[in-house]
């Protein structure tokens, strides 16, 4: 319990301490552009492949589960209920979080036990402000743009395979689903990805900073970083679907 609540303890001073470098200095606007790029467009292909086969997967699963009662017609229904309200933001969540979240962990782990960041301090650099604000701009730059990205791939596919594979009425399916979602629920997407986007990036970088010396300390900073953004993206998603759509 006391080693939880000194990790608690840690954290918050260290979100603090990032808050306090990103309002009192100037905007890494160049930074933050490199970073939105590595982050956004790096991400977008095996984003986009897995965006489709989830959409075919719900369509598939859609249909078994209302065919015996007659319901097919409600796939575009359930398509959007669980893929645009749900699965896409967490699903995009989780991915960035593999992949992005674990190279800000371990680049950052890197230079701590390198003394990289001690150096930066002793050259009056704040290291909050030159390592994690450029990151956390550029993540919540493009995350939600990957949400909506995400969004119209997996509706597609999952269209296409309700048309051509099941053999469902196109019309139908697109009637249900926007019968079932609006436009406020995409932005609640771009709500939950600006939420998940600042979790994934402050974890990932906070452990990057609390790594311990040598090869080991990075792989466990970069496994607990994982590990704690996917959990914290869950809980998150959890209370802003209550919030949002309670």
């Amino acid at each position: 319990m006391i080693a939880g609540i000194t990790g608690l303890g840690r954290f918050g001073g260290f979100l603090a301490t990032l808050v306090v470098a990103s309002v009192t200095h100037r905007p890494p606007i160049r930074s933050t552009f490199e970073e939105a790029y590595r982050i956004g467009v790096r991400s977008l292909p095996i984003l986009l492949t897995i965006s489709v086969f989830v959409g075919t997967n719900l369509s598939v699963q859609g249909y078994n589960a209302f065919a015996p009662l007659g319901g097919q017609r409600l796939i575009g229904m359930f398509v959007a209920l669980a893929g645009v309200r749900e699965l896409a933001p967490i699903m995009v969540a989780a991915m960035v979080a593999a992949k992005a979240g674990t190279e800000m962990a371990s680049q950052i782990a890197v230079m701590r036990i390198r003394q990289q960041i001690d150096a930066l301090e002793v050259m009056s650099i704040n290291p909050h402000w030159y390592l994690v604000t450029p990151r956390l701009f550029g993540i919540v730059l493009v995350l939600p743009a990957l949400t909506v990205l995400s969004v119209f791939a997996l509706v597609t596919a999952s269209w296409l395979v309700a048309i051509f594979q099941l053999g469902l009425n196109g019309q139908q399916f697109i009637e249900y689903a926007s019968s079932t979602t609006r436009l406020v629920d995409l932005w609640y997407c771009m709500v939950k990805a600006f939420a998940f986007g600042i979790t994934i990036c402050v974890v990932s970088c906070y452990y990057g900073f609390q790594s311990s010396p040598g090869p080991s300390g990075v792989g466990s900073a970069t496994n607990a970083a994982v590990v704690s953004s996917a959990v914290a993206c869950a809980v998150s998603n959890y209370l802003l679907s209550r919030v949002l759509y309670g």
